[in-house]
C-alpha cells in the first residue's frame, strides 16, 4: 500500500513554519508497512489543493492532508473538500461536544466562529480531536482514501496514534517491516561504503541499506520487509556481521544519541565529568545536560571563549597562550587538566578551535580544532580539520569530543 502526504498552508511555502509533520507521519506509516511515495506542500488556494488531490490519487491509494482546518477565513481546506467531494457542511453534535470541552477546560465560552468548527462535510467519517477544536475527516472515493487532519503537530500526532493508524492496520494487510539503524561516528559515508562493500553486496533482496549522513555522524539503516517476524532475527544476524567490520565506528543503535551513550557509561562506572569549551561555546555541555538525569555525572562547564578567561578561570599560563596560541595542543591539554582539577571530576573534555568563517591563517586554517580528554590517569589531545562552515564545525567538534570520551570510557574498568 502506498500513500502521499499533502501539507497545506502559505506559511510552509514562505519558510515561516518548518514542516515537521510529514517526516513524523512518514515514519509512522512506514512502520506499519505503508510506503510514502511523495510529499507535497501547497498554498491556501482552492485550486492548488484540488490539483494536488487529483494528481495524488493517480499515484497512490491513501492521501493524507494536514493544515487549513482552523476557524479563520484563511483556513479553506474544509470548504475545498466539500467542493471536491460534492457535499455540504453539516453540524456534528459530537464534534461540537469536543469543541465545548476544549473551551470548558480553559474556562471560556464557545464563540460563534469556533462553533463552526463542529460543521463537517456530510459524507466524511469524522475523526474527533481530543486535543483541539478541528476534527479530522476521512473520505473514501473510488477505492481511494483521503484523510484530512489539523496541522498543529500534537493534535495531528494524537489523532494518528489513537485513531488513524489502528484503523489503517485493520483495513489493509500490510507487510511486516523491521528497521535497524546502526549509528557511527568518525568515518565518512564513502569511507564506510568502501569498508562494508562486500557485506552490502551480499544483502538479500528483501533487506535494503540506506546511508544517512549528518554532521559528525553517519546512520546506516537496514529495512527488512517480509511476511513474518523471522526477518527481525535475520536482520540482527547481519548487524552482528557488520559490527565485526566497523566496530570501532559504531556508538549505538536506533534512537541512541552520543550524549545518552556517554551518560550511561559515566553513570554505570560512577564517574563524573566536566568540560572546558572555547569554539563550541557550551554546546557539549548543552548536549550532555539535554539528557534527563545528567546531574548524576555532569558537574559543570567553563566556556572560556576569551584568552583572559582561559588564564583566569582555567589557569592556562599566559606564556603558553602567547607562544602557541589558543588553538594548540598545549593550551587544550591545560584546559582539560585544569577544569578536571577545578571541578574535582574523574574526566574532562576540552575544545579549542577556529569555527570560522573568519580567523584562520595558513598555519591554522578555519576548521582546525584541538580536542583533549583528561582521564584519571592521563590527558591527551588530537587535532582535526572540519571545514569552513561555522555551525557544522561546532556540531562536529561536539560529536567528536563525546565520541573520544566514549571510547576512553570503554577502556576503563573501575577498580
Amino acid at each position: 500500500m502506498q500513500a502521499e502526504i499533502i501539507t497545506i498552508g502559505d506559511e510552509l511555502l514562505i519558510g515561516q513554519v518548518v514542516d515537521t509533520n510529514s517526516a513524523w507521519m512518514a515514519r509512522q506509516l512506514n512502520d506499519i508497512g505503508i510506503d510514502v511515495k511523495q510529499i507535497t506542500s501547497v498554498s491556501d488556494n482552492e485550486q492548488h489543493i484540488i490539483n494536488a488531490l487529483n494528481e495524488a490519487k493517480t499515484r497512490v491509494g491513501i492521501i493524507f492532508m494536514t493544515g487549513g482546518l482552523g476557524p479563520t477565513k484563511d483556513d479553506i481546506t474544509k470548504n475545498t473538500l466539500c467542493k471536491y467531494f460534492n457535499t455540504k457542511l453539516v453540524f456534528n453534535e459530537k464534534a461540537f461536544a469536543a469543541v465545548e470541552h476544549q473551551f470548558k477546560i480553559r474556562g471560556k465560552e464557545v464563540t460563534a466562529v469556533n462553533r463552526k468548527q463542529a460543521e463537517l462535510p456530510g459524507n466524511c467519517t469524522p475523526v474527533y480531536n481530543k486535543n483541539g477544536t478541528a476534527s479530522g475527516m476521512w473520505f473514501e472515493q473510488d477505492s481511494k482514501h483521503f484523510i484530512s487532519m489539523p496541522g498543529v503537530p500534537f493534535e495531528m500526532k494524537a489523532m494518528m496514534e489513537n485513531d488513524i493508524l489502528p484503523l489503517l492496520k485493520e483495513k489493509f494487510n500490510t507487510p511486516f517491516i523491521y528497521h535497524k539503524t546502526i549509528l557511527t561516528q568518525g568515518a565518512g559515508e564513502s569511507f564506510l561504503a568502501e569498508m562494508i562493500e562486500k557485506w552490502e553486496d551480499n544483502l538479500p533482496s528483501h533487506i535494503r541499506l540506506a546511508y544517512l549522513p549528518s554532521p559528525g555522524a553517519v546512520r546506516l539503516r537496514l529495512t527488512a520487509k517480509g511476511d513474518s517476524e523471522k526477518i527481525k532475527d535475520e536482520t540482527e544476524e547481519l548487524v552482528k556481521k557488520l559490527r565485526h567490520i566497523i566496530e570501532k565506528y559504531i556508538y549505538g543503535y536506533d534512537d541512541d544519541t552520543l550524549e545518552e551513550v556517554v551518560g550511561n557509561l559515566l553513570r554505570e562506572k560512577k564517574y563524573t565529568l566536566s568540560t572546558a569549551e572555547s569554539c563550541t561555546g557550551g554546546n557539549i555541555a548543552h548536549l550532555i545536560t539535554s539528557v534527563a538525569g545528567s546531574s548524576d555525572y555532569f558537574i559543570g562547564s567553563i566556556v572560556s571563549y576569551a584568552n583572559r578567561i582561559k588564564e583566569s578561570f582555567l589557569n592556562v599560563d599566559a606564556a603558553t597562550l602567547n607562544r602557541y596560541g589558543a588553538v594548540s595542543e598545549p593550551v587544550v591539554l591545560a584546559m582539560a587538566e585544569n577544569v578536571k582539577e577545578k571541578f574535582s571530576t574523574d574526566y574532562a573534555i576540552a575544545v579549542s578551535g577556529i569555527a570560522g568563517p573568519g580567523g584562520g591563517t595558513v598555519e591554522k586554517p578555519v576548521g582546525l580544532v584541538w580536542i583533549a580528554i583528561a582521564t584519571p590517569e592521563k590527558v591527551f589531545a588530537k587535532s582535526f580539520r572540519f571545514g569552513n562552515n561555522r555551525l557544522r564545525n561546532i556540531e562536529v567538534s561536539s560529536q567528536t569530543a563525546l565520541n573520544m570520551l566514549r571510547k576512553e570510557l570503554l577502556k576503563e574498568v573501575r577498580v
